[in-house]
């Protein structure tokens, strides 16, 4: 029997597009609908707490990169740290909300934009969990000898999903011009970049690495409806064979079915069911928070956190506030890449010492999912 390899992430990069946006100019780039200013847009910034974030465009809408070329970008800047060439990737483990393409997928597009000869590639797309599905393919294949160097990326382009083409025109803007909060609030709340871990089976030569002890990704989706979607109406979003396809693309987008939408009312519900299953982690001394020295949890606002923290306060599974790692301020909500340019950010700050354990916690609202990373500094 073949015995499972240690595995450990001995590189990580970033790549965030374009100059840091401050608040007051968001709606020069992403653009305002019918040339008004959001109704919504400041009670978002006071909800979500992010005073800058980085666009793929620039302030007359045009694409300064694609989703998979910022991932190409974090994915040579990973390598890069590890010491390590284009030409010694063995495998490829993508991951995003929504690629560059309906078809095809994004890692072989990732690839394409990175170049070089034949690989193995694997693309996850589901909302912010998928960069933990992506770096658990990485993870096992490295593990099982499949492979020696293995790189987790994930990328988004949320913000050309705001360009007001998306709602004028459509049953999502009312007769006095006004966007409807589901979508308006996201507005405000996404970014654009890309993030990219390596793993390798023997920590680097020089320098601190991370072992992968465990990854763990549950979903909830047999008990919720869809929380954050696009693709189907709100009416419509719990039944896949009446979404975007079967009306068509232009009934679609005028039925507002194009844009991202959240439903915040659910979402309440959600945040308690990710407590759960943390929870229910901690129960079965799957995570042990006494443990923990860094806690790198992403949240899409100051507030969920402060939620979350609320929720967790006084049971078996809190971890102190000085603990938590976060650059949610200064960068955004990057969605499925927020862990990685989250943790490149903390690995660069040299705080994290040998024999440290740090904790990922990635919740996602897309349909109700939760995934967890325990890593151990050597």
């Amino acid at each position: 029997m073949t015995l499972l390899r240690d595995a450990y992430i001995t590189g990580a990069g970033a790549f965030l597009p374009g100059a840091p946006i401050s608040n007051d100019r968001i709606e020069d780039h992403i653009g305002r609908i019918h040339g008004r200013c959001s109704l919504l847009g400041r009670r978002a910034l006071r909800w979500n707490g992010v005073r800058t974030r980085h666009y793929a465009l620039d302030a007359a809408g045009r694409a300064t990169d694609s989703n998979a070329g910022m991932c190409a970008k974090a994915v040579r800047a990973a390598l890069d740290d590890a010491g390590l060439g284009h030409a010694d990737l063995d495998y490829l483990a993508a991951a995003t909300t929504q690629g560059d393409y309906l078809v095809p997928g994004h890692g072989v597009t990732v690839h394409g934009e990175l170049g070089g000869g034949p690989i193995e590639v694997a693309s996850f797309q589901s909302v912010c969990g998928s960069a933990l599905m992506a770096a658990k393919a990485a993870w096992l294949n490295v593990r099982a000898g499949e492979h020696d160097v293995a790189v987790a990326c994930a990328g988004e382009f949320s913000s050309r999903w705001f360009q007001p083409g998306f709602y004028e025109g459509t049953d999502l803007v009312d007769d006095k011009g006004r966007l409807a909060a589901e979508a308006d609030f996201l507005r405000f709340t996404l970014s654009d970049g890309a993030g990219a871990i390596v793993v390798e089976p023997a920590p680097r030569p020089s320098g601190l690495s991370l072992r992968i002890e465990h990854i763990d990704v549950v979903s909830l989706a047999g008990a919720f409806e869809p929380c954050m979607w696009a693709g189907a109406s709100r009416d419509d979003r719990c039944d896949a064979a009446r979404g975007w396809s079967q009306a068509g693309p232009v009934a679609a987008h005028a039925a507002g079915s194009i844009a991202l939408m959240q439903d915040f009312d659910l979402l309440k519900r959600v945040i308690r069911a990710w407590v759960g299953v943390y929870l229910k982690k901690v129960d079965e001394g799957r995570i042990v928070p006494d443990e923990v020295d860094w806690l790198l949890c992403h949240y899409s606002a100051q507030s969920l956190r402060d939620e979350l923290m609320s929720l967790l306060d006084k049971t078996a599974g809190a971890i102190p506030p000085e603990k938590w790692f976060s650059n949610l301020d200064k960068v955004g909500n990057v969605g499925s890449a927020s862990i990685w340019v989250m943790l490149d950010a903390f690995l660069k700050s040299g705080r994290l010492q040998p024999g440290q354990k740090v904790l990922c916690v990635v919740p996602e609202s897309g349909r109700a999912l939760a995934g967890f990373m325990m890593l151990e500094a050597v």
